[in-house]
């Protein structure tokens, strides 16, 4: 009895699935749809942005732009990489000084969507211009909302909603357009290690033949302190007076002479 049971419930579920199947199938060729997508020409604008490391925090960084203006990126993920000469960087690698760039590459592709549907029927009513109900090929009735402006191929003579009368055997295509808009973006990190300042070298000793010049203070003697006057001129003026009793005798000898 259980048995007979089990039989007829997976006889009964088989039943349904194939009926279910059937009527799939079925609607899938009343009403058919296509999609297709037509991909325009992308647009890609490149932005570069720099700057100079100022200071690390954890996962906080503090950069000086290009235009002199502080920018604070909080944050900033462990995945987040920077190639410096080769390497590749992490957040807690950068140190303050550290010239960065950033390459931002953003690409618009611009793409529209098209979806065609089309279905071919007996109209069993129609209540222009809103709907129309259609008797398929399995002998069913399916309602159906008439778009604006749509057309119907009637025995290749195209009408609107009005001119459909109980009857007629119609062919109707809809065809809706969908603009979609895609971004992608890509960043390029790069990055420069900081400028280290010159070494001076310390001076270099002479060569060893080389005379090592020393130079010596030349310090000024005083001046000797002046004496005071103790002489008498009385001496000088004596000499004087013999000197000119001198020349008058010897003046007067050379008359006589003459």
């Amino acid at each position: 009895m259980n048995s007979k049971a089990g039989w007829t419930s997976t006889f009964l579920i088989l039943g349904i699935g194939l009926i279910c199947l059937a009527f799939a199938v079925r609607l899938n060729a009343q009403v058919q749809t296509e999609t297709s997508t037509t991909t325009h020409a992308p647009t890609v604008v490149t932005q570069v942005e720099s700057g100079e490391v100022v200071t690390v925090s954890g996962n906080d960084l503090v950069v000086k732009m290009a235009d002199g203006t502080i920018r604070h990126i909080a944050n900033v993920p462990e995945s987040a990489r920077v190639t410096v000469d080769g390497q590749q960087l992490g957040i807690h690698d950068l140190k303050p000084g550290m010239k960065l760039q950033r390459t931002i590459t953003t690409t618009t592709t611009p793409k529209t969507v098209t979806t065609v549907q089309s279905v071919t029927g007996k109209i069993w009513n129609v209540m222009p211009p809103v709907s129309v109900i259609l008797t398929l090929d399995d002998g069913k009735n399916q309602r159906f909302t008439i778009p604006k402006g749509q057309k119907f191929n009637v025995n290749g003579q195209m009408l609107d909603a009005w001119g459909l009368k109980k009857g007629m055997t119609i062919s109707a295509t809809k065809i809706v357009e969908v603009p979609e808009t895609v971004v992608t973006r890509q960043a390029n990190n790069t990055g420069t290690m900081p400028v280290a300042a010159a070494a001076v070298p310390p001076p270099q000793p002479p060569p060893a033949d080389v005379p090592i010049l020393i130079a010596v203070l030349e310090v000024p003697s005083p001046a000797p302190a002046q004496l005071p006057q103790t002489a008498s001129p009385l001496p000088l003026i004596g000499l004087l007076g013999l000197l000119s009793l001198a020349s008058s005798l010897a003046l007067r000898t050379a008359r006589k002479t003459s």
